[in-house]
């Protein structure tokens, strides 16, 4: 076999290539990796951990108001940005070191440079550097998309939102999807005036049609507004601010506007099809069960591919690559009913189909559903209800999806998701005792 540098050379620092990288090395393979920006990638630097992390400082707004109804006698509370905001970003420097560390740790070099493929067996660094390995795995994620509208760049993408200066007073967000609906529900709960604007009438597309409902229904009532079937003409730039204006409605002056548009698979630049390598209508690179591209000894993991844009499934298609290509333990990741949330305010969860993907697939289902208020939102004399949705096949009651929206509904789902994937059917959940006094016995109490 050819002597090459590396057995493995892994570009991108994110959730998958850190795990294909810290695996294969543990496997035995000479492993680099390299990332332009910083260890963690997207969920880590700038996704789901500092947002998550925000969430909970915005739902403090909730709770210090609920304190009251409770019997603490709460001042008035100012809220300051710039505090969450910096410890938020301490929060994301921190595991951006131990990711670095659980590397070093591994004896995976680190190469802080952009990389780029010159050919199956060569990367060439932004140095300069001739790089040769046995394997390339592509793992550098997936990137926002801007439209392609006069004034674009004077909006932000949820790269830069974690850096703002100060709390905008009136926040556009573009968008309908998970990243919209959650900052949507941040920046309200933190003070901002919110209008989430949308180029169709549906919210969360792929989520079932009742709990993405109850989403809207709440969401409109606390005060966020919904701007729907509106298409972006142009922005501009004033000394108030920016105006934004649409095809079919009037223009709207706003402090920020937010792209969350969707994500594209990050390949521009990266020399993927000067080297052979297989990429779809969206750019993403085409693999087979394996993660391996058209070209043999490079492979792709994570949003890159664009199966499925989840972190736990980038993890374990990274843990999937490293097994099979240098641990002799082959073995492939089952994308059946995975877990997906959105923590918007209330947070929603799912797995498995939808009522509609359901009744398409088997025709007769059956429906079990409890719509009903917290216990906690009752004394704290909030009308807002939680609602939880079973999707059972007709003839057997096995269980299709579970889906559901209220206070730590992605909290509960994950433990519900097991039954889900283990194709349990409702009689499981009916012989279960509840667990009282809770939200989640509500599950084996679905009528």
């Amino acid at each position: 076999m050819a002597d090459f540098d590396y057995d493995l050379f892994v570009i991108g620092g994110g959730s998958g290539g850190v795990r294909a990288a810290r695996v294969s090395a543990a496997h035995g393979a000479k492993v680099a990796l390299a990332e332009e920006h910083k260890v963690g990638g997207t969920c880590v630097i700038r996704g789901c951990v500092p947002k998550k992390l925000l969430v909970y400082g915005a739902h403090f707004a909730e709770d210090l108001a609920d304190a009251r109804r409770f019997g603490w006698d709460v001042p008035q509370c100012a809220f300051d940005w710039p505090t969450l905001r910096d410890n938020v970003l301490a929060e994301v420097e921190r595991l951006n070191q131990a990711y670095t560390t659980t590397l070093n740790n591994n004896d995976v070099e680190i190469i802080l440079e952009r990389a780029t493929v010159t050919g199956p067996h060569s990367v060439k660094l932004a140095s300069g550097r001739e790089i040769s390995a046995r394997f390339i795995l592509i793992a550098t994620g997936a990137w926002p998309v801007v439209p392609d509208l006069q004034g674009a760049e004077h909006g932000i993408t949820s790269n830069e939102v974690f850096h703002l200066e100060t709390l905008p007073r009136r926040v556009l967000i573009a968008g309908g999807g998970y990243i919209a609906n959650e900052f949507a529900g941040i920046f309200h709960q933190l003070g901002s005036d919110v209008t989430l604007v949308n180029r169709s009438d549906v919210i969360l597309r792929g989520y079932d049609e009742s709990v993405r409902d109850r989403l809207l229904q709440i969401s409109m009532t606390k005060g966020i507004k919904f701007q729907f079937n509106s298409r972006f003409e142009r922005i501009e730039k004033g000394d108030e601010g920016l105006r934004v204006s649409f095809d079919s409605c009037e223009p709207l002056d706003v402090d920020l506007v937010l792209f969350a548009t969707g994500r594209a698979p990050h390949t521009k630049g990266l020399g993927l099809e000067e080297a052979g390598v297989k990429l779809d209508a969206k750019g993403a690179v085409v693999v087979d069960d394996d993660s391996r591209s058209s070209v043999d000894s490079i492979y792709a993991v994570g949003d890159v591919t664009n199966r499925v844009q989840l972190t736990p499934v980038a993890i374990r298609e990274g843990q999937a690559f490293a097994d099979t290509v240098f641990g002799n333990k082959p073995w492939r990741v089952d994308y059946h009913c995975i877990p997906s949330a959105v923590f918007s305010h209330p947070p929603l969860a799912g797995v498995g189909l939808t009522e509609s993907q359901a009744r398409q697939k088997y025709g007769a289902v059956r429906v079990y559903s409890s719509d009903f208020r917290p216990m906690k939102n009752v004394l704290a004399n909030r009308t807002e209800r939680a609602l939880y949705k079973m999707v059972c096949e007709a003839e057997t009651d096995r269980i299709l999806g579970l889906h559901m929206i209220g206070p730590d509904a992605p909290e509960i789902l994950q433990a519900a998701a097991v039954a889900v994937k283990a194709g349990l059917n409702k009689k499981a959940f009916d012989d279960t005792v509840a667990l009282h006094p809770s939200m989640a016995e509500e599950l084996v109490l679905l009528r």
